[in-house]
């Protein structure tokens, strides 16, 4: 949608549905697009003009740090970076997933440059795990919820997925649900932006993000993105972003759900810009979307996993850490964790 289009809909009032797996959404949310899609020359351009793919000799520089999951207590709240943009959340003794990647390879890209930072059957398990669904100890529930920010292969990945028992309850933007009712999942909750869901004692709200979808040639924004805002119950919030472009968006949830402790951000996949800027944030513009929010820390992702696009590898990372500095914030407040790093926040 129009600049004026995606304003409008961020400045509607707060709605708080009871979400029901029956809903009947749009066919198309291509609407809520900030900018027009790439077209067909500009696809062109892009494969003849630059370097489809970062240069991957300084691969094995990206920061690994795969000790074994850290273990905290029922009173923490920590992130740990597994890669790209999964991250195990604990708070309030409750375990959430965000965009669940542990394939070696998703399509189109390159073999994954580095190992999930945890291995699966590491994860801790749920407040209400249950037996899986072939009574064996990896396949009980690892986590008490996931998260989805939208359906494109790098976020989305059904290898994944089905590692999950079908009793996991996964939270999904709208018009996504019945790809994982088609996989028998039980507890799925769709949302559309401004919604606001609670699972396990946390609160979920499903908030904009200036992206897009698509799975195949035929369901180009058929189904909603967006980013996340989780709430525990002793009133820290973390706000995963899933993919985005620089926008206004930021400034609007930051003023509706204000008190974020920690923004996860993506740093990569950015160039060239005259291609992502619409839908991927730079480094520079990722420090300023944390400022927008009024976070008082950041995580960054959606980098040193998977070699997406034409920036070096180790150049998110360098460039995030200098947009830091210049920005005048405090470096303690910058989470710039190694693939596989926990940390905790502060009491």
């Amino acid at each position: 949608m129009a600049r004026d289009s995606l304003a409008g809909v961020l400045m509607s009032g707060p709605v708080r549905p009871a979400p029901h797996p029956a809903r009947e959404w749009p066919p198309s949310f291509a609407d809520r697009l900030a900018a027009p899609l790439p077209r067909f020359r500009d696809v062109m351009r892009l494969m003849w003009s630059v370097p489809s793919r970062a240069p991957l000799g300084d691969a094995d520089r990206i920061p690994v740090l795969r000790t074994g999951l850290q273990p905290v207590r029922s009173t923490d709240t920590a992130l740990t970076w597994v890669g790209h943009a999964t991250y195990l959340v604990r708070t309030g003794g409750v375990s959430v997933l965000t965009d669940p990647v542990w394939s070696t390879r998703i399509p189109g890209v390159p073999r994954r440059l580095t190992p999930p930072g945890v291995a699966f059957g590491d994860l801790p398990a749920g407040t209400a795990s249950v037996p899986g669904d072939y009574g064996d100890e990896e396949d009980s529930q690892p986590v008490d919820a996931v998260v989805i920010s939208h359906n494109h292969y790098d976020h989305l990945d059904a290898p994944t997925i089905a590692r999950l028992p079908s009793s996991t309850p996964v939270l999904v933007p709208a018009g996504l649900g019945d790809w994982f009712r088609r996989r028998r999942f039980s507890e799925v909750v769709e949302l559309d932006w401004w919604e606001t869901a609670e699972v396990a004692g946390l609160t979920f709200d499903f908030v904009p993000a200036q992206h897009w979808s698509r799975r195949g040639v035929r369901d180009t924004c058929r189904s909603l993105w967006g980013g996340w805002v989780i709430t525990g119950p002793d009133g820290r919030r973390l706000y995963h972003a899933g993919d985005s472009g620089y926008g206004p968006h930021f400034a609007e949830i930051g003023r509706r759900l204000p008190g974020i402790d920690v923004a996860m951000v993506p740093i990569g996949a950015y160039a060239p810009r005259w291609f992502m800027r619409p839908v991927h944030m730079d480094p520079e513009e990722a420090v300023r979307a944390v400022a927008d929010l009024g976070a008082a820390r950041a995580a960054g992702m959606h980098w040193g996993t998977f070699a997406l696009t034409s920036e070096p590898v180790l150049e998110p990372l360098t460039r995030f850490r200098a947009a830091w500095r210049e920005a005048g914030r405090d470096p303690a407040e910058l989470w710039d964790l190694a693939i596989g790093e926990t940390r905790v926040l502060p009491a």
